[in-house]
């Protein structure tokens, strides 16, 4: 009795998995907004960089914020796949720098690189790791940045990391990810572990 209930609601899902494949008939590029204040945006963006890698597709990776010590994912793409473009903004994290107008340069400086690969008819995907904070803090013109996203190259599909963001970069996106913090470690004074947090 317990295998037949199972079977049949087996059978209803797959029903409905299929129709849903069935509607998705449309081909084009996607932008994927991984926010929230849970941990794991970073991680998962990456994790979709390393899935188009398998599959050979080129890749490039622009990291706001971090870029001041060297994390798994960029040791991996360093030293595993020289060939993926990677452009770090390099300030670290904001509270550590201070600095408005230092930081809003960098971010400038990072968005010019950012939009270059925006452009490129040769890239497949590009990460664009905590660009939200450059919009909430007003480092680059919102209005600007979603037009880039909106005229990238066609087949450029685009992955945007960070808390936040606002409702401009929700509304362009075409998948939201919103990850929740349940519970973290570090709350309780669990120190950030190698290979887990960083």
């Amino acid at each position: 009795m317990q295998a037949d209930k199972f079977n049949k609601t087996m059978a209803r899902q797959k029903a409905s998995v299929d129709a849903g494949i069935e509607r998705a008939s449309q081909e084009q590029s996607v932008i994927v907004l991984l926010t929230g204040d849970g941990k794991g945006k970073t991680t998962s963006g990456f994790g979709m960089v390393f899935r188009a890698l398998g599959y050979g597709q080129r890749v490039a990776v622009v990291q706001f914020i971090k870029g001041t010590q060297a994390s798994g994912e960029e040791l991996l793409l360093r030293n595993n796949f020289p060939e993926v473009p990677l452009v770090q903004m390099g300030t670290g994290f904001t509270w550590d720098t201070q600095n408005h107008a230092a930081d809003q340069a960098a971010a400038v400086s990072t968005w010019q690189a950012a939009g270059a690969f925006l452009k490129n008819p040769s890239l497949d995907v590009l990460l664009l790791d905590e660009l939200t904070y450059m919009l909430a803090y007003k480092f680059l013109d919102e209005a600007s940045v979603l037009s880039a996203l909106h005229q990238r190259s066609p087949q450029l599909s685009v992955i945007i990391t960070g808390r936040g963001g606002g409702t401009g970069l929700r509304e362009l996106a075409d998948t939201v990810s919103e990850v929740k913090n349940v519970k973290h470690a570090y709350d309780a004074g669990i120190k950030a572990r190698l290979g887990i947090d960083y």
